[in-house]
């Protein structure tokens, strides 16, 4: 079955919600000028509050690769994901300093992304359009990839059937279960409930 993960949770109330619809993944981002923003210390805060049936990945974009480890080590999340253009020499530092999977993301517009999507070294990989801009690519370049992959950008409730004809290992939404910028516990529901009835 298709995974789910809920990205940009930033409040006790996604969290709870989180906690009883029991997604696979919850996302926390790191990247300063994300309107999803959380510090350090309040994602410490949510993980506390979070089931351990949830894993929890930190979206970084650009950050040192001290930083990431030391959050990764400090079990605020369980895994990493890189939203930048991180290359392999990052990767390789990254390893290094923590035993965390690796998300790398990429930006799928060619089918040159595509084939760098194949070779690119994070434990999986999440493709997108942007850097969460809620806007899908086209789906057709998914034919060129030949190793599971989290799908994201613009996922809501009126394209996830389709998406999951795709049969990605799993699916990432953010702005398609926000009402006014925040989480909208009855849209998670919905798009929980529309993934795993399928």
């Amino acid at each position: 079955m298709t995974k789910v993960k809920f990205c940009g949770l930033s409040r006790q109330d996604d969290i709870r919600a989180a906690n009883e619809l029991l997604p696979d993944y919850i996302g926390f981002v790191f990247a300063p000028k994300s309107k999803r923003y959380v510090s350090e210390n309040i994602a410490k805060e949510l993980k506390s509050y979070l089931t351990p049936k949830i894993q929890a990945v930190g979206v970084f974009v650009y950050e040192s690769v001290e930083k990431v480890a030391n959050i990764a080590n400090a079990n605020i999340i369980d895994i990493i994901q890189l939203h930048g253009d991180e290359d392999e020499e990052y990767i390789k530092n990254l390893r290094r300093l923590t035993l965390k999977p690796i998300i790398s993301a990429l930006q799928l517009k060619t089918a040159a992304d595509a084939e760098k999507a194949n070779k690119i070294g994070g434990d999986y990989i999440l493709l997108d359009a942007g850097q969460g801009e809620g806007k899908a690519f086209d789906w057709n370049l998914l034919e060129k990839v030949k190793r599971p992959y989290f799908l994201a950008g613009g996922l809501n409730e009126d394209n996830i059937a389709d998406a999951l004809m795709l049969n990605p290992f799993a699916v990432d939404v953010s702005s398609g279960i926000e009402t006014d910028g925040k989480k909208d516990a009855e849209k998670m529901k919905r798009f929980i409930k529309l993934v795993r009835n399928k």
